[in-house]
């Protein structure tokens, strides 16, 4: 569903006039960053899950581009968010901050202002509700994940993404779902927008945080996993691993948790959804709409003051 407004830069646009110009360092170059972050609707009213560490992860990525003089703090961005939310009155809706940067183009982040828009919209579960119960099909991409002395990949640029929607348009036209990206040494790394992991003898798999972005959505399901009492180890995972697990499941602020039932044509596990995938699911979704015991720290609950959401 399309929103009435966007933020940008300290104002509420219409919809239809939030724009930036063709002259913009972001578009040319790729250099912009962004973060992807969901409101779910709870009993005590709409929250954001895990607001300020989605922030803190988006200040990171604007610190590790290297753009000086950003002004906006994570309160501000929170503050700005919370308005863009309540002046579409939406409930649950996935959300995005963009820094992009306004000026003469050229090869230098220094003759650049960085600027944040803000927009919001309601957006169902990435591949789908169905997938969640059924599982989903994955190959492993031909294409290999950025090396990490390339760009900048512990952070969210957008220019990184060249790579992910380059991977995940050939998964699609080649009839699969989503892939699986390896690292330059040939590791498993992530998907194009999901954390990976892996299902052992009652452990979990992941691969270790140099060679992938830190999802949010993984962090959480490692403290779930901790919480349940399942072993969680991060490990270098070879793609053959991939194929004779009990289970692989992938995890994303878009996505959450969606499970692998087939890899390149090889079924894993029983074709389905796993017990483990399942039970983490069912404490995510009581999560992250306030019916969980770790709800009261991760969700930020939309203030009731009305007027916060400006003229």
């Amino acid at each position: 569903m399309q929103s009435d407004f966007i933020w940008m830069d300290g104002e509420l646009v219409p919809f239809a006039e939030a724009k930036v110009h063709i002259i913009s360092p972001t578009l040319h170059y790729g250099v912009g960053v962004f973060e992807g972050i969901r409101s779910y609707q709870t009993p005590q009213g709409p929250a954001i899950f895990r607001l300020l560490d989605h922030l803190e992860r988006f200040l990171e990525s604007i610190h590790i581009l290297g753009v000086r003089d950003y002004p906006y703090s994570a309160d501000q961005t929170r503050q700005a968010i919370h308005q863009t939310i309540l002046v579409n009155g939406f409930g649950e809706c996935y959300i995005r901050p963009l820094m992009y940067l306004d000026g003469p183009l050229g090869l230098n982040l220094d003759f650049a202002t960085p600027k944040l828009a803000i927009a919001t919209w309601e957006w169902g579960p990435y591949l789908g509700e169905e997938a969640q119960k059924t599982g989903i099909h994955m190959m492993v991409s031909s294409l290999t994940r950025l090396h990490p002395n390339i760009n900048m990949t512990k952070s969210k640029v957008t220019g990184n993404y060249a790579n992910s929607l380059m991977v995940k348009t050939l998964a699609l036209r080649s009839g699969y779902d989503e892939a699986v990206i390896l690292d330059p040494s040939g590791f498993v790394a992530e998907c194009t927008g999901e954390n990976i992991f892996v299902v052992r003898d009652g452990v979990i798999y992941t691969p270790p945080r140099a060679s992938i972005l830190e999802g949010i959505t993984r962090d959480t399901v490692m403290t779930l996993a901790a919480d349940l009492g399942i072993p969680v180890v991060e490990e270098m995972i070879s793609r053959d691993q991939l194929y004779i697990a009990d289970e692989v499941f992938i995890t994303g602020t878009a996505a959450e948790i969606v499970a692998a039932r087939m890899i390149d044509f090889r079924q894993v596990g029983e074709g389905a959804p796993g017990p483990i995938m399942k039970a983490l699911l069912a404490l995510y979704l009581d999560t992250v709409r306030g019916q969980g015991k770790r709800s009261p720290e991760w969700l930020d609950y939309l203030p009731v003051d009305q007027s916060v959401q400006g003229n």
